[in-house]
């Protein structure tokens, strides 16, 4: 049998042939079974081939709605040759399965920026940071909307299943970048308001822009305040927030370090600058849920007490991802010398759910919940200042709809 399509680029097309009509067709639905096997990358380079495989590879991609994950730690001091997340996503974006249309991605501050070997040598860190953060953003497709930021700890599920232990990793070298496809009825977006030193007041339009205002359709949102240490870039963060935290959204984040990478945003990073940045997901497919694990929650069976009410929002389990935010003084400490009592509590009541987040500054959130038919629960009593913590936990769930 000759090899179909060796005379051009749509010589597989069925209409060429009336007779082969019945055998193409057949053909198509071998070609996708087959493509369904296939990682992202692999299925870009062969929709070159003709029309038939062309159609075959939209048709796989499109079906390919799961999130997906990078995660890597490394103990020990940095090695050379760059970041340890770096390399684990130049290796697994070759096998994985979707075409990524929004990336998120943390990693820890001291060896991603190299904060321990820049005292005094701000060009120096400058130049380190940002670096690694365009090597990683090159990595992702030119239409991928990407947001990294850094934090002081990282918490991380390994690669591989949902079901492995997630990791509390407070020191070392770590990170994860999660992989959001584009779902027909769910929008991602990303936003970013910098702060002005003549201090303006935002806009609506800037808001209804990025869709925080003005838009039924939005179920939650994920808020960082970065550079929070510099002066008044905490109460711009809260102003923010408070312009659209009366709705009925879920609101999970917190305080990180700096932010790296954010490709939709035109002009250049300042590694100087404070602001907010964040994540908004909009559509009727998403449910969410948040719970806040406050100061008094210090031992296992407290923390246990707070996963029980995040799993009494009855959340799917299947194509959610778990996010933690945690305070830096939270952690190992905290708990009497006992590691990853967070995140092996959230585990055993969520198993097949991976958890991802940081250990930062200042953590954003409390309980609510927002299930299938949009019912909220809202945190009982307290007013948008209440929405700002220290010394807690802020677990939540994320569902992004059924995979068809």
């Amino acid at each position: 049998m000759e090899p179909v399509g060796a005379g051009g680029g749509d010589d597989c097309d069925p209409s060429a042939d009336p007779r082969s009509t019945f055998v193409l067709s057949n053909l198509a639905e071998v070609v996708e079974r087959v493509f369904s096997f296939l990682p992202a990358k692999a299925l870009l380079r062969v929709a070159s081939v003709c029309r038939l495989w062309r159609e075959c590879v939209r048709r796989a991609l499109r079906a390919q709605r799961r999130l997906a994950w990078i995660s890597a730690s490394r103990p020990g001091a940095r090695a050379l040759g760059g970041h340890c997340l770096l390399h684990a996503a130049a290796d697994e974006l070759e096998h994985v399965h979707i075409l990524p249309h929004t990336v998120l991605y943390m990693a820890d501050s001291e060896t991603f920026i190299g904060l321990e070997e820049c005292h005094g040598h701000k060009r120096a860190r400058k130049r380190t940071s940002m670096e690694t953060a365009f090597a990683l953003e090159k990595l992702f497709p030119k239409q991928c909307q990407v947001l990294g930021i850094v934090t002081p700890g990282i918490v991380v599920t390994p690669m591989g299943s949902g079901s492995s232990r997630p990791r509390e990793i407070e020191i070392g070298e770590s990170g994860f970048a999660l992989l959001f496809p584009q779902v027909e009825g769910i929008k991602i977006q990303p936003f970013h308001f910098i702060k002005d030193p003549k201090n303006s007041p935002l806009e609506r339009h800037q808001l209804t822009e990025v869709g925080l205002l003005d838009n039924p359709e939005l179920r939650v949102v994920l808020v960082f305040g970065y550079n929070c240490h510099k002066v008044g870039a905490a109460s711009y963060l809260q102003r923010v927030v408070g312009a659209f935290s009366d709705t009925n959204i879920i609101l999970a984040g917190g305080h990180v370090d700096r932010l790296l990478s954010l490709t939709s945003h035109k002009s250049p990073l300042s590694i100087d600058a404070s602001g907010v940045v964040g994540l908004s997901f909009s559509g009727a497919r998403v449910q969410s849920a948040t719970v806040l694990l406050g100061e008094d929650v210090n031992d296992e069976a407290a923390a246990a007490a707070a996963m029980q009410r995040l799993k009494a929002a009855h959340i799917p389990e299947h194509n959610t991802v778990g996010l933690m935010f945690a305070c830096v003084g939270r952690g190992f400490q905290f708990y009497g010398a006992r590691e990853n009592v967070e995140a092996d509590t959230f585990r055993r009541f969520f198993p097949g759910v991976p958890l991802f987040g940081f250990f930062g500054n200042g953590e954003i959130g409390c309980d609510r919940i927002v299930t299938g038919n949009f019912t909220l629960s809202k945190c009982s009593g307290v007013a948008d200042t209440d929405l700002f913590h220290s010394y807690t936990t802020v677990m939540a769930l994320v569902h992004l709809g059924s995979p068809k």
